[in-house]
């Protein structure tokens, strides 16, 4: 096995190259519904080039410590956001984009009831729940042509807790 990744806390800051963090923080933008909800307004830039947004359910298998990371993928016309729809963490990998191919991977965990919203282009892991279930709510791009680029590493990583 090659370099270990160790879990990092998911924060919009650390997070903000590659897409944005999708969580109740703060005080609401709005308060709706006859002021029993709050609003949090406009979090994640939905970024679609030559198709539509659309909402997909994904059901995934919970994976265990230590997670192996021999693949990384980008959509490069599309954001892709992943809503939880249990109240569970999960792993989220990235790396920046180097000339072409995926830089240095980063792995964070997210706290309960955080969701993710990776950029047009971000290099990514597949999508790695650590609990069942492991449904998740994705928008992104619909449409036709390829959208999907992967990049497998001569050496996998592992990731530790």
């Amino acid at each position: 096995m090659g370099q270990v990744l160790h879990l990092e806390p998911l924060t919009q800051e650390a997070f903000a190259p590659f897409g944005d963090v999708l969580e109740v923080a703060g005080d609401p933008d709005k308060i709706i519904n006859q002021g029993l909800c709050g609003r949090y307004h406009d979090l994640a830039n939905i970024d679609i080039v030559g198709g539509r947004a659309g909402i997909s359910l994904f059901s995934a298998e919970p994976r265990q410590f230590p997670i192996t990371l021999d693949m990384v993928e980008r959509h490069p016309d599309g954001s892709q956001a992943f809503l939880p729809m249990s109240h569970h963490p999960f792993v989220v990998v990235v790396a920046p984009d180097d000339d072409g191919t995926p830089g240095q991977p980063r792995a964070f965990i997210t706290t309960a009831g955080q969701g993710i919203n990776f950029g047009r282009g971000t290099w990514h892991g597949v999508l790695t729940p650590i609990h069942a279930p492991g449904l998740f709510a994705v928008v992104d791009r619909i449409g036709s042509g390829p959208n999907l680029q992967e990049h497998w590493f001569n050496t996998p990583f592992t990731i530790q807790r």
